[in-house]
């Protein structure tokens, strides 16, 4: 009997439109119902994954920054966090700053920026940026701009940055197929931290079986949580290395897939 099931959101739980289904909401709510923790686990900082997580009527557990945050939001406890190296964080942003782009840094429960681009989810930096990082744990950065070339072309210069590397990057700078956003972005976290190790660190706190854990996922930086789990579900609309590394595969995002598998696995 599984008794954990760790799901990504963007591309996954929500459709293109980064709207949840009510068929996605209502079968959640059945699953953890029947006593099944539903986590949602994604590259988002804790704020935003945690208003996703009770729109879906999901558990109070989430993991969030790529795995460098879990977080218990009923009893307003940081369960895991990994703090990013001070040096590297710095590094990253004379990187970013050296072309104009957006620097993000996940910190607490939201995002501070170098320049604010959603007023909703962003605060700006305030006073010196060095002060700044050696006052606050930050848990991983993100590098973004419109312009997909400054962002691939700053990609060399991000893998030389020690003690840190790309645990995501918008799909377009992967497969040139894939359809450009209006940001391009690469996520920065230390080099132990993914989703995958904090499945693990949840399920030894939650003194849970990994091999009665599902995870599902569409893209890269969701193969560390298949690497973990008992099985692994893939979304129709992931990548073909993220399907061959699944254990299964359900329908698109915007088909439902998570609700569709959930029916299938967990209700029937």
């Amino acid at each position: 009997m599984y008794k954990a099931i760790f799901v990504d959101i963007d591309g996954t739980l929500r459709d293109n439109n980064r709207q949840l289904s009510q068929k996605t909401i209502d079968t959640v709510k059945k699953v953890t119902d029947k006593g099944i923790l539903v986590i949602l686990c994604s590259g988002r900082p804790r704020k935003y994954t945690e208003e996703v997580s009770k729109m879906c009527c999901a558990s109070k557990y989430i993991i969030t920054s790529n795995g460098g945050n879990i977080y218990d939001y009923e009893e307003n406890r940081v369960i895991y966090s990994n703090i990013m190296n001070k040096e590297a964080i710095l590094k990253l942003y004379e990187i970013a700053n050296s072309v104009d782009a957006q620097f993000i840094m996940n910190v607490g429960e939201g995002r501070v920026v170098n320049k604010v681009t959603k007023p909703d989810e962003e605060k700006e930096i305030e006073g010196n940026i060095h002060e700044f990082v050696y006052k606050n744990d930050i848990v991983q950065c993100i590098i973004a701009d419109k312009d997909f070339d400054r962002i691939k072309n700053l990609i060399p210069k991000i893998e030389k940055v020690k003690n840190v590397e790309i645990k995501n990057r918008h799909k377009s700078l992967i497969d040139p197929n894939y359809p450009r956003d209006n940001t391009i972005y690469c996520d920065v976290a230390n080099i132990e931290s993914s989703k995958g190790n904090a499945i693990e660190k949840l399920c030894q706190y939650l003194n849970i079986d990994l091999k009665d854990v599902i995870s599902i996922g569409d893209d890269f930086n969701d193969l560390s949580m298949f690497e973990k789990v008992g099985l692994s579900v893939a979304m129709k609309n992931a990548n073909e290395i993220v399907r061959e590394k699944a254990d299964e595969i359900t329908l698109s995002n915007e088909d439902n897939g998570v609700a569709v598998f959930l029916e299938e696995i967990i209700l029937k």
